[in-house]
């Protein structure tokens, strides 16, 4: 009978503690919902390096549409309709993988968010059921501007130069707001790694990729296409297939 009682108070406490936690993690998702993030974990993670670290935080009015729609038809072109999961996309590079090409990435902008707000690199399980437990919070209590913005002003563009803006007046002597659309589709072009690909020096796979990006941002119709995070879910026949070009999505 003691020995029951004592398993009975273990599970309430692990229970108690297994909410606590998930409390706890959720809190840093609801603050950061309306206040600049300052610093996330992969900034802290890089400072062993001899990089300074270049970052301004800038409100979503004072980043140019360019660079919002450069993004997302780099990374994530069903970002608007997804809930933080792309699972055509997951599918594709399933298939790919199984057909003997090498495995690209799938990550959703919302999954790189999650993942560079408060994880650290790897492919291990337990970073990627951490990284979907806030993705999908994130998704939950953020609006897809809001996401948008925060990656933004976070996503690393070279080495030490995170966000837009610092990447702006770093590579290109003008603020995020000002970027032209070449510029910003040079700078999306880099992000599937930022340490291994150069704006200051892009390679030719580089150029080609700023061209495709650039060819993306025009089918998808351009700075116009951004009002469609302002809507939860789009209709069927507003929805478009990611055009082929796939190999220059993810590196």
């Amino acid at each position: 009978m003691a020995r029951r009682r004592w398993f009975a108070r273990l599970a309430r406490t692990l229970v108690l503690t297994g909410l606590l936690v998930a409390a706890a993690s959720v809190l840093p998702i609801v603050a950061c919902r309306w206040l600049p993030v300052p610093v996330t974990s992969f900034m802290l993670l890089d400072r062993g390096t001899d990089q300074p670290r270049q970052h301004a935080w800038i409100p979503w009015d004072r980043i140019s549409p360019h660079a919002a729609l450069a993004v997302i038809a780099a990374e994530d072109q069903r970002f608007p309709q997804h809930a933080g999961f792309d699972f055509e996309a997951i599918d594709q590079a399933l298939t790919a993988a199984g057909r003997g090409r090498r495995l690209r990435g799938a990550s959703t902008i919302s999954q790189q968010l999650a993942k560079n707000l408060f994880l650290w690199p790897g492919r291990s399980w337990p970073r990627k059921s951490l990284e979907i437990w806030f993705t999908a919070w994130l998704e939950l209590l953020w609006p897809k501007q809001r996401i948008l913005e925060v990656y933004l002003n976070v996503v690393e563009f070279g080495p030490g130069i995170w966000g837009v803006e610092a990447a702006s007046r770093h590579y290109f002597g003008r603020s995020a707001a000002r970027l032209s659309r070449e510029q910003a589709a040079l700078l999306a072009a880099v992000l599937p790694n930022p340490k291994r690909y150069s704006v200051a020096a892009p390679s030719a796979w580089i150029r080609e990729r700023q061209r495709w990006i650039l060819g993306q941002m025009q089918a998808l119709g351009g700075p116009a296409y951004l009002e469609r995070l302002q809507r939860a879910r789009l209709d069927a026949s507003q929805r478009r297939a990611v055009s082929s070009g796939s190999s220059l999505r993810r590196a």
